[in-house]
This record gives structure tokens, C-alpha cells and sequence, in this order.
């Protein structure tokens, strides 16, 4: 093999291997680097803040979160008396599951 078309093949596969693992960071909710978690936006923000206030029964939304560790969708929601709920989605905007946010003294 010419060294042209070794170059090129190793770049094809150096490629291919950076774009896996970007898909497989991006599917698990975060950057390829540990980087920051990546916010809902659009019209599922839209989606996800209506079912997750509609699960607390008001309050307003204040972080979310794609491809959370524990759903699809993460919305933290802070109630009118000061306490933060995380409200977890499926894709389907269902909700899963939701939490108490409680802080410790240390944080």
C-alpha cells in the first residue's frame, strides 16, 4: 500500500473512532471530556417544564437536563416555598419518578 492510502485509512478510522465516542458522550447526557451537562431546549423545554410543573403542581423551572443518569429528561423545579423537586421524564415526556432536591449543610 501506498503511504498516501495508509495516511487516509488511518485518518478514516480516527475519525470514525472520535465520532463514536462523541455520540456515546452525547447519548449518555454529557460531553465526550466530562464537560457540562447539556439543558433541554425548544419545544421540549416547552414539553418537559409543562409535565414537570403539572407533576409538582406549580412552581417554576430552574435547571434541566438531557440524558440525566436516571431519565431521559431532568427538570428541577423550584416551588413557591423555596424547596427544589428534580421531576424525571421518559422520552415521552412521562413522568418517571421525582425527588425532593434536599440540600445538606455542607453544600
Amino acid at each position: 500500500m501506498r503511504t498516501r492510502t495508509k495516511a487516509g485509512i488511518v485518518a478514516g478510522a480516527l475519525a470514525a473512532t472520535a465520532a463514536t465516542g462523541t455520540g456515546v458522550a452525547v447519548a449518555a447526557g454529557g460531553s465526550e471530556d466530562g464537560g457540562p451537562d447539556v439543558a433541554i431546549t425548544g419545544t421540549d423545554l416547552e414539553r418537559a417544564s409543562t409535565a414537570a410543573l403539572e407533576s409538582t403542581g406549580g412552581g417554576r423551572v430552574t435547571g434541566t437536563e438531557v440524558g440525566d443518569e436516571e431519565s431521559y429528561y431532568e427538570v428541577e423545579v423550584t416551588l413557591d416555598n423555596g424547596n427544589s423537586v428534580d421531576v424525571q421524564l421518559d422520552e415521552s415526556f412521562n413522568v418517571v419518578s421525582s425527588s425532593a432536591d434536599v440540600e445538606s449543610p455542607d453544600d
